[in-house]
């Protein structure tokens, strides 16, 4: 084993790209004690693509109908990953395992004589349901509540996507997803956890 002792490594003129290890090198090991200093410019790590998105105003929905939530505004998207104008999904530039999450505020246009009989949050990848929660208040509606659901997702990286499906079924009232800038009750994100 070789030891290299110096001051600074850059990049030759010219040149942006700076590769540390090649073929061989699967790993960098910073020992205990040691701190980096991070440039103002932030390091692109393994988190990256992220996104988080959620709706500025309510959706109303057709009584007991499984629909699209329409996530419009993005907070941050770091790789432009997420539509938020068209489609309302998540497309991945990078391959790899994301952490996948969100949460719908769901209830009736009447908060205040309205009966949720059941609720449903569904995960939908490349136009297929994969994972759904539903709670049921058939024996005891509620007004209005909030949803959550998360998982771990594996995505190609150029063409797998994901949106966000929900089914509201009231006992009076119009059904809707609850949506606002200032407090966001409505928001789905994802980020990258590895390969």
């Amino acid at each position: 084993m070789s030891k290299l002792e110096t001051n600074t490594i850059d990049t030759i003129s010219g040149s942006t790209t700076l590769t540390l290890g090649g073929t061989n090198a699967n790993a960098i090991t910073i020992p205990s004690g040691v701190t980096m200093s991070v440039p103002s410019g932030g390091l692109s790590g393994q988190n990256y693509p992220a996104f988080l998105a959620y709706p500025n105003a309510d959706q109303t929905l057709t009584d007991a109908t499984t629909t699209k939530v329409v996530f419009n505004t993005e907070d941050f998207d770091t790789n432009n990953c997420f539509d938020s104008t068209t489609n309302y999904r998540f497309t991945p530039t990078v391959a790899g395992k994301y952490f996948c999450y969100t949460s719908v505020s769901l209830g009736s246009t009447t908060y205040t004589n309205s009966n949720l009989n059941e609720i449903r949050l569904l995960f939908y990848k490349n136009g297929a349901k994969i994972k759904q929660s539903i709670v049921d208040f058939l024996s005891n509606p509620i007004r209005y509540g909030a949803f959550n659901m998360h998982d771990i997702i594996s995505f190609n990286g150029s063409t797998d996507y994901l949106e966000i499906y929900a089914r509201n079924d009231v006992a009076s009232g119009t059904p809707n997803i609850q949506g606002d800038s200032s407090n966001r009750p409505t928001y789905f994100g994802a980020f990258r956890i590895g390969a």
